[in-house]
């Protein structure tokens, strides 16, 4: 009887570990999807303020809708490569939060070897 409750525990406090290790990397996820949003928020107002600025200073309809057109496609490709970098960083977190059960999954699932 003793035997069987220091295995519970010990599976127990394998699956605590575990799911702190986890909740650990899935933080340092979180984190670098947060910083490198903000710093796509405040490149994004500044290439946008600088737009305004260049905007206020033509003097043609055609200058005019020329930058405005090259600033659409610029801000739709920057867009892309971020949505593209935050998908990256969003698959590497779960890979890294996973992680952790990985090993308690394998001895709870031996034909799984």
């Amino acid at each position: 009887m003793m035997q069987q409750f220091e295995a519970i525990q010990k599976v127990g406090k394998e699956n605590v570990d575990a799911a702190l290790k986890s909740f650990g990397a899935a933080s340092k996820g979180l984190q670098a999807i947060a910083v490198e949003s903000s710093d796509y928020t405040k490149k994004s107002f500044d290439q946008g303020t600088a737009m305004v600025e260049k905007l206020v200073a033509v003097k043609t309809i055609d200058k005019a809708i020329e930058l405005q057109s090259d600033f659409a496609k610029s801000a739709y490709e920057g867009f892309v490569a971020q949505a593209t970098k935050i998908g990256e960083l969003y698959t590497a977190m779960a890979k890294d939060a996973f992680k952790p059960f990985e090993a308690v999954i394998a001895k709870a699932t031996p034909s799984a070897k």
